[in-house]
């Protein structure tokens, strides 16, 4: 079955980073973009998150596979940055599906882990179809003689199956069996849409041994419940200031989310 890699478990905090050089919505000022990057990492190890993911959020519209060599810079300066000054295991997400970059910042930096929105299969997305890239991925890990953990979507938010028989129990499978990810992520429809209990358990029936991850809409009126199946929950927009996916973390809410995750039996 493959070597699995060890995931991060319990509550994962977002950094949205805000766009970065070459981005249309640029601000031109890398300096801050990394400073509020940084200052979202302590507020979410002060709150006692488990890990945090950093992502190029900001970079709309989306390269579909392949971001140009100056995301990839940038992100390796503000991830550097924020794994040098964190205890805690750090992620990349390079958005909208560049594997290899993300695997090779990861390396670069310290990272433990990255996340693949799509592994396996081909989805509709607003950037027209991804397909699944799972053999080059592992591949390239395996060259780089890396044990980054690769945590990848079933159902990815933001896109459609292409096939209309394609189910997310069929992807479950594949990904797990076939595209050897080391975790399995279930989220909603969008950014900040609750994951449905129901794909999990349907997810969880198929797969019994793949460790799940709740990626989109945790808050505190659902937490205890996703972990009764999820062993991980991604935490963004609760945890900003007014819920507002753009603005920075709320400790507050951290502490508010992590509490409520600890003391799930």
């Amino acid at each position: 079955m493959g070597v699995r890699q060890h995931i991060p478990t319990g509550l994962i905090g977002m950094v949205h980073l805000q766009a970065l050089p070459g981005s249309p919505q640029y601000s031109g000022d890398l300096d801050n973009i990394e400073a509020a990057a940084i200052a979202d990492a302590h507020s979410l190890i002060s709150g006692g998150a488990d890990a945090i993911m950093v992502e190029n959020f900001g970079d709309v519209p989306f390269h579909k596979d392949e971001v140009p060599a100056i995301t990839i810079a940038a992100m390796t300066r503000i991830v550097r940055a924020i794994v040098e000054s964190s205890e805690i295991p750090v992620g990349v997400n390079v958005l909208r599906n560049d594997v290899n970059a993300a695997l090779s910042i990861a390396t670069a930096t310290g990272a433990k882990f990255i996340r693949v929105n799509v592994h396996v299969g081909a989805m509709l997305t607003d950037q027209g179809v991804i397909e699944g890239k799972a053999a080059e991925s592992l591949r390239l890990r395996n060259s780089l003689d890396s044990s980054i953990a690769i945590l990848a979507d079933i159902g990815v938010k933001h896109a459609t199956a292409i096939h209309e028989n394609w189910t997310i129990e069929q992807e479950a499978k594949d990904c797990w069996h076939r595209g050897l990810a080391d975790a399995l992520i279930i989220s909603g429809s969008g950014t900040g849409v609750p994951t449905q209990i129901d794909d999990l358990r349907r997810v969880k029936n198929v797969v019994p041994d793949a460790p799940l991850i709740v990626g989109s809409g945790v808050n505190t009126s659902n937490a205890t419940e996703y972990l009764e199946i999820a062993t991980s929950l991604i935490a963004g927009t609760s945890l900003k200031v007014h819920s507002i996916v753009g603005n920075s973390v709320d400790v507050k809410r951290v502490l508010e989310l992590v509490g409520m995750a600890k003391n799930t039996p």
